[in-house]
């Protein structure tokens, strides 16, 4: 696979996500890269081997789930920014959407995964206003890709 080509696709599905809050389709990188079908299936699967994304398991054609710190589906870590409403995969990446998008203001609503219970914060200049929340981790990095949905 071409280098050139791997990573500028992975800069596309980054931008599609930061301009929509979606993940582009493989029929969407194809057309944007001029491949085949094929071809755009083999440039996600690349992409993922890298671990450069994340595709949803068993999806055909392949289908991006996750481009750190962007979720393609509904999770509880929710961001929005500038009127737009993001999914995030975990408590860490709403913050890196915010700084994805290298936001002045953001809102955070997210639930607790010990408790339910819901957690609401809001960014200002890089930093969360009055709050005494927590982010545990309850894995360590070097396990978050044995079972990366999970984690």
């Amino acid at each position: 696979m071409n280098d050139s080509l791997l990573w500028s696709a992975r800069a596309f599905i980054y931008e599609r996500f930061a301009a929509t809050a979606h993940a582009p389709s493989a029929a969407d990188i194809a057309q944007q890269f001029g491949l085949s079908p094929a071809g755009a299936e083999n440039l996600l699967q690349a992409l993922h081997d890298h671990h450069a994304l994340f595709l949803e398991p068993g999806t055909a054609p392949p289908r991006v789930r996750m481009a750190n710190p962007f979720s393609a589906i509904a999770t509880a870590y929710a961001v929005r920014v500038a009127g737009q409403a993001f999914w995030a995969n975990c408590a860490w990446d709403t913050f890196g959407i915010a700084a994805a998008l290298h936001a002045d203001e953001a809102g955070i609503r997210a639930t607790c995964s010990a408790t339910g219970a819901p957690v609401r914060l809001r960014l200002a200049h890089g930093a969360v206003e009055s709050s005494t929340a927590v982010v545990h981790f309850r894995l360590p990095f070097q396990h978050w890709y044995d079972d990366l949905v999970h984690t």
